[in-house]
């Protein structure tokens, strides 16, 4: 039977809990302004903050495993090992944000302007929000072993019981009420996948040996995870340089305000592009695993003409509306140069183009060239840094010539998308696949 090129639950459930990801975190912003004194307010932020930064250790780990597990599912390969590394992965993850959840509870409680139920609060809190850390992986994992439309339900169950907790607390009910509840939740949601993934083999039934099997797949992986490793670290410096070098380079006030805004239109687009390629992951894959050519393209220009949809609406609202938006956003705080609209809708673009074609290499294990890719863009905006410097340039003419080499990196990812999977997914069937270093067949890994 032909295989359909998108999964329509799939479609509908991702772009559902995509959207709902951007309406939770304005809304919970909303709800807390309004609750919370703006002292606790500040510093949820800050415990919120270090929940998130937990997803700096992954540096590629889940996109290799995601390989490996797609690998083997599309080989019909039924052996134990990767399910071993797959559940030694989620184990540490979630070792390492229980940890976090308890060593924030202690620090807070030997606070003396700290009751004992506030640091319970932001201990909740911290495991509330690091938990998707291990929610990433389990994503992953479900993507690789075709099983993402229960993932999703899962997921979409989580966010209306979000939805839920924030409109209570805003009605009236005890802050640490709805984080025991949305905690419960979790556990809820991540045991259903949990136990779905095992009964797919994805995962192992138990934990005994779960420290070997870790060091396993550092050691089968090494290669990989250092380039994977290099293309995260390139991506967290190229994304957050501009947050050091505009302070230093024009101060606090207005510009630091006016890159914020920026890159908060320009990331919001990048998780709207990200949720929908996801959804053409699992025809790619299999696409180049067949070596059918025709079908990996019209996935990826399927996924490139769906990213554009929202692209163009956002692009639309920034040259019709650019002015009134900011003006709502920011009230007296700052003013947006008219010259940002232009450059944001380049970046929207550009970041557009990038998404589809690292979408298409980082799940294909195609390590080796976004490395270089994000080792060559990081060079650059070091430089371009400097030329600020030199050149005396102010904060438009820095954005400009930043949006100039993140397009140039996104062109880069296109032609080597071409000539990388998409190349290869046009040589003969009859080609003897790769093999991985432990021997299960692969569409590709470098």
């Amino acid at each position: 039977m032909k295989r359909r090129l998108i999964s329509i639950p799939f479609f509908l459930l991702r772009t559902t809990t995509a959207g709902a990801a951007l309406l939770t975190g304005l809304l919970q912003t909303y709800v807390f302004a309004h609750v919370l004194n703006p002292h606790r307010f500040s510093i949820f932020i800050l415990v919120a903050a270090f929940g998130y930064s937990l997803w700096l250790i992954d540096f590629g780990i889940v996109k290799i495993l995601f390989v490996r597990l797609r690998a083997r599912f599309l080989s019909g390969d039924q052996s134990d090992a990767i399910a071993g590394h797959a559940t030694a992965v989620v184990l540490f993850y979630f070792a390492l944000v229980s940890m976090g959840a308890l060593l924030c509870f202690i620090f807070m409680a030997t606070r003396t302007a700290v009751s004992l139920r506030e640091a319970a609060e932001f201990g909740l809190f911290f495991w509330f929000v690091a938990l998707n850390l291990v929610w990433f992986a389990l994503r992953n994992i479900s993507i690789a072993v075709d099983d993402y439309v229960l993932f999703e339900v899962l997921e979409t169950v989580r966010r209306a019981g979000y939805f839920i907790g924030l409109a209570a607390v805003l009605l009236g009910l005890p802050l640490i009420v709805m984080l025991i509840a949305l905690n419960a939740l979790w556990a809820v949601v991540v045991t259903a996948c949990v136990r779905r993934m095992i009964a797919r083999g994805a995962l192992r039934p138990h934990i005994g040996g779960f420290v070997s099997d870790f060091v396993s797949f550092f050691r089968a992986n090494k290669t990989q995870l250092v380039r994977s490793g290099t293309y995260a670290a390139c991506e967290i410096y190229n994304a957050n340089y501009p947050y050091l070098i505009v302070p230093m380079l024009f101060g606090l006030g207005a510009p630091p305000i006016i890159i914020d805004t920026t890159f908060k239109v320009f990331r919001g687009g990048a998780t709207i592009f990200g949720a929908v390629c996801d959804i053409l992951v699992p025809r790619q894959t299999s696409a180049l695993a067949e070596r059918d050519g025709p079908t990996l393209v019209r996935a990826t220009l399927t996924a490139a003409a769906l990213c554009a949809i929202p692209a163009a609406i956002a692009c639309l609202i920034l040259i019709f509306g650019a002015d009134k938006l900011f003006h709502v956003l920011l009230g007296n705080a700052a003013t947006m140069p008219p010259a940002t609209t232009p450059i944001l809708i380049v970046l929207l673009i550009a970041n557009l183009t990038q998404m589809v074609s690292h979408s298409v290499l980082v799940h294909n294990g195609y390590f080796r060239e976004v490395a270089r890719i994000g080792m060559s863009v990081a060079a650059a905006m070091t430089g371009v840094g400097a030329f600020v410097v030199l050149a005396h340039l102010d904060i438009v003419q820095f954005l400009e010539a930043y949006a100039a080499v993140y397009t140039c990196g996104a062109i880069a990812a296109v032609v080597l998308m071409i000539r990388g999977p998409i190349r290869l997914a046009y040589e003969s069937t009859a080609a003897e696949p790769r093999k991985l270093s432990d021997g299960t067949a692969a569409p590709a890994i470098r």
